[in-house]
């Protein structure tokens, strides 16, 4: 089955992201755990849950994407930082379990002239701090356009910290189609050798979700900038391929390109159209 969906807004509960998602003709969707720039996260209702998961299974929905704050960042310069980002990371993680064997996902982080290996290392130590043998989910290092001093600009960057991580069964990665162009990997004219590179790099078994966006800016701009799909450097061809690809059959498609509802429930049918050919 092919799951699509988008970002949506947590403020009003489980349950209406769950029936928004269906309005939009999704079967998926992921969703901030608190305000993107950080704060304090809504107070969880147990029976919202119930009635989200009961939408969920009637409508067959594929696993939820959760998304860490932007503002969080295990491997900043400044100690503050640092331990406001470890607070809100072990927090998302207890509230994650409201809806069991979900993905979370984060940006793995900018290490803000200290170098890459002392990031990787920061990063490495707070999840080895965090992650519990308990928790039922799975959290996504986030592959990352390479813009500023952000970590994870390659498969390598993001292999480095899973080795140094001792539960590496609590993670994976999310592939994000824009990040990867603007890093440098030609998912245009090469996807099947961007793929392999990440399977002899990372193992295709660790891409476990994909963020499905175009991008405004050219191969390996290092820029960052979502467009929708079709409109951007990557194209429409080159979108369908990755979309249609048998190697990330079965992962949830998580679209964050610039739109509102109703170019977002126009995204979506297109897709769904598409894989029609699977």
């Amino acid at each position: 089955m092919f799951y699509i969906g988008n970002h949506l807004s947590a403020s009003k509960g489980y349950a209406a992201m769950g029936e928004q998602a269906v309005k939009l003709g999704g079967n998926v969707f992921a969703f901030f755990t608190r305000n993107p720039r950080g704060g304090k996260a809504k107070e969880i209702s147990k029976a919202d849950v119930e009635n989200f998961l009961g939408i969920a299974h009637e409508h067959s929905f594929g696993t939820l994407v959760a998304h860490a704050p932007y503002t969080m960042n295990l491997c900043a310069e400044k100690d503050s930082v640092r331990a406001f980002s470890r607070e809100m990371f072990a927090d998302d993680m207890k509230r994650m379990e409201y809806t069991p064997h979900s993905y979370y996902n984060f940006h793995p982080g900018s290490h803000v002239g200290q170098g890459a290996e002392a990031g990787i290392e920061r990063i490495a130590e707070a999840l080895n701090d965090i992650l519990t043998e308990e928790q039922t989910t799975t959290v996504l290092l986030e592959t990352m356009a390479g813009k500023g001093s952000e970590i994870g600009r390659n498969f390598e960057e993001l292999k480095e910290i899973i080795d140094r991580v001792e539960r590496k069964e609590k993670l994976g990665v999310c592939f994000d189609t824009c990040h990867v162009w603007d890093a440098g990997y030609d998912i245009v004219n090469d996807l099947d050798g961007v793929l392999a590179k990440f399977d002899h790099v990372l193992g295709l078994e660790r891409l476990c979700a994909v963020h499905f966006n175009d991008s405004m800016n050219g191969l390996g701009s290092h820029k960052d900038r979502h467009q929708k799909i079709g409109q951007g450097a990557i194209g429409m061809e080159a979108m369908k391929r990755v979309a249609l690809h048998p190697a990330l059959a079965g992962k949830p498609f998580i679209l964050e390109t610039p739109n509102e509802d109703e170019g977002y429930a126009k995204e979506i049918a297109m897709i769904k159209e598409w894989t029609k050919e699977l």
